[in-house]
């Protein structure tokens, strides 16, 4: 998972804009101002700009803080017992943090090097600390026979030691019941979701073909000719089955044009459209990045990996891609979804439990394609790229600060510490 890219919501009009601003003040100074400061845990987070989940943390925890006036973000450094980095090599002194209550964004990647290490780390914290843990990446069929078991098993130890749970989905809700076995009390907050007002200023043309005086909607940048997929690198993320969407649209073309070489292969067409991963290849399958860039070359599609991208950046290539894509089939909640929504994208999603879900909390944000219509979803978004933007009332609710609102109302109010 990876969380959306940050920033204010953008909203419809002044008038729209003028109810949410007194809403959030309402709940700023009433809701959010009446919990109790002492029911609030610290917020566990983890050095690592790159991980979605990292970034998560310290987002839930800047915004909680923002709105209740108490410090709460804690590093997992201070809270596990680590050696005194100023104490000299004979008398380095070991120090353990100890709070009374700490909320943990969890994933096994994230807590350790296997998922039993990981589940060893949480245990070790309940031992003195009162634990509230939001679960991402939920154990499901798709990790594989082997890993089912072994996540399924580290996950149940981790519910077993919180005194609260909390996942992003009732999808994960119900993989928790499913592949954990774990049927207590769920609480589900969404992933957040802060629209970022599109740049006003000067129309870009759509492209040196196009005709003169065509242009992209104020604010909408010139599309780069690319099917995009956001995050990290790996097999089952979707890219794989992308570049052969791309590929099967091309030889689609070239059918019809007769482009055909003596062999009958489909020969590269300098005008094809290119695929681009907006990431970097997840630890340990660089090789596998490495694969499919030559797999897509030989069918005759542009591909490549843009490598880690800042969040300023990582905003400008998503509304420049031709057409956004989330199209992992296996995913338990989705920070990619949530980061083109964020631009102002309405990407396109294979339909499954977890989407269609999403596609009620936030209508009009997704396009929903069928088992094998991926092709056709691109054409369809090549032929019509107006539909590859949200329009102005597309609801994008909840944000930062609700979704910071009803953790804290959750420790207050839910849990049994």
């Amino acid at each position: 998972m990876g969380c959306g890219v940050s920033g204010a919501a953008v909203d419809p009009s002044a008038r729209a804009a003028t109810a949410r601003d007194s809403a959030r003040s309402t709940a700023r100074d009433g809701a959010a101002a009446t919990i109790d400061l002492a029911e609030l845990p610290v917020v566990v987070t983890h050095h690592d700009p790159q991980h979605g989940v990292a970034t998560y943390a310290a987002q839930i925890a800047a915004t909680v803080e923002a709105r209740t006036g108490r410090h709460l973000a804690l590093d997992v450094a201070d809270l596990l017992e680590v050696p005194d980095v100023d104490a000299g090599p004979d008398d380095a002194d070991v120090v353990d943090v100890t709070v009374p209550r700490a909320h943990l964004q969890f994933t096994d990647r994230l807590w350790g090097p296997s998922p039993s290490a990981a589940a060893d780390v949480v245990e070790h914290l309940a031992d003195t600390t009162a634990l509230t843990v939001t679960l991402h990446d939920l154990p499901q069929p798709s990790d594989g026979e082997r890993n089912l078991r072994r996540r399924g098993e580290a996950y149940g130890r981790v519910v077993a030691a919180a005194r609260g749970v909390v996942v992003n989905s009732e999808h994960e809700r119900a993989l928790l019941r499913e592949w954990v076995g774990f049927d207590g009390p769920v609480e589900v907050i969404p992933l957040p979701v802060d629209r970022h007002p599109l740049p006003t200023g000067q129309r870009e043309p759509v492209g040196q073909t196009e005709p003169a005086g065509q242009t992209e909607p104020a604010g909408r940048p010139a599309p780069d000719g690319a099917v995009a997929v956001i995050g990290f690198f790996y097999p089952g993320k979707g890219h794989a089955e992308v570049v052969a969407a791309v590929a099967g649209l091309a030889a689609a073309r070239h059918d019809a044009d007769g482009d055909r070489d003596g062999s009958g292969a489909t020969r590269p067409d300098a005008r094809a459209t290119g695929v681009v991963a907006l990431g970097r290849a997840s630890s340990g399958h660089e090789a596998e990045l490495q694969q499919l860039v030559d797999e897509a070359a030989a069918l005759g599609v542009p591909f490549g990996a843009t490598g880690y991208l800042d969040d300023a950046t990582l905003l400008d290539r998503a509304r420049r891609a031709a057409v956004p894509v989330a199209a992992h089939q296996h995913v338990s909640a989705s920070g990619s979804i949530a980061t083109w929504i964020a631009a102002g994208r309405r990407p396109l999603v294979p339909d499954t439990r977890y989407s269609r879900e999403m596609a009620t909390l936030r209508p009009g944000t997704l396009t929903l394609y069928p088992d094998g219509g991926l092709a056709a979803a691109i054409a369809e978004a090549l032929a019509d790229p107006a539909s590859t933007w949200l329009d102005d009332d597309a609801r994008t609710l909840p944000g930062l600060d609700e979704v910071a609102d009803a953790y804290a109302a959750w420790w207050a109010e839910g849990v049994r510490w």
